[in-house]
């Protein structure tokens, strides 16, 4: 793995969207910055977006939470890597899932959208797929949703049960990052991609 690591997060700005289920790169982004002990998120105006950076080991690790809505996300993240030029530091997006169930996370590569609007947008910002994402799971109910029903569903806030399980999901992507930085991509995809 590099020493830069870039952790994009996905989500929509502003108060009404923070509990959503769609903001939860945005909510595992904030835990990573507090159990590292990161400065607290400021605006960045090059970026279009929210930053924090610190260093975990040697590796600098710089935390982005775009002020784009997420069907924009592109922008913010073309922004980000070509001020550090492509192969200067690794990046994952972590953004939710909705074909994943709840508690889950998978961690991949290369991969298309699968209907993810934020994601698309950073494949178009990117000009690429080849990327690391870890996916996480929010659809709790097994439900296979229609189009219009996942863009309601995104969009609810996590229920209180759903809340309560949200610091064991923050454990499990933040081992899964320093397993990521440590050991590197085959590793940490072995481990969690059962």
């Amino acid at each position: 793995m590099n020493s830069m690591l870039i952790l994009f997060g996905l989500g929509n700005p502003g108060e009404k969207y923070i509990k959503t289920r769609h903001n939860i790169g945005f909510r595992l982004l904030e835990v990573f910055a507090r159990e590292n002990n990161f400065p607290d998120f400021s605006v960045s105006k090059r970026f279009s977006a929210e930053t924090s950076e610190g260093l975990i080991g040697k590796n600098k690790v710089i935390l982005i939470k775009p002020l784009t809505f997420m069907n924009n996300s592109g922008k913010s993240v073309s922004e980000i890597t070509s001020y550090y030029k492509k192969g200067q530091g690794e990046l994952i997006v972590i953004h939710d899932d909705i074909d994943l169930p709840f508690n889950k996370i998978r961690i991949v590569r290369n991969r298309g959208a699968a209907g993810h609007k934020g994601v698309e947008s950073v494949i178009k910002g990117l000009e690429t797929k080849d990327f690391i994402r870890i996916r996480v799971g929010i659809n709790s109910g097994g439900t296979d949703f229609k189009h219009k029903q996942a863009e309601d569903f995104v969009l609810k806030n996590f229920n209180k049960k759903e809340e309560k399980s949200l610091k064991e999901i923050s454990e499990k992507v933040i081992d899964a990052i320093t397993i990521l930085m440590d050991e590197g991509l085959e590793k940490s995809m072995s481990l969690y991609n059962r």
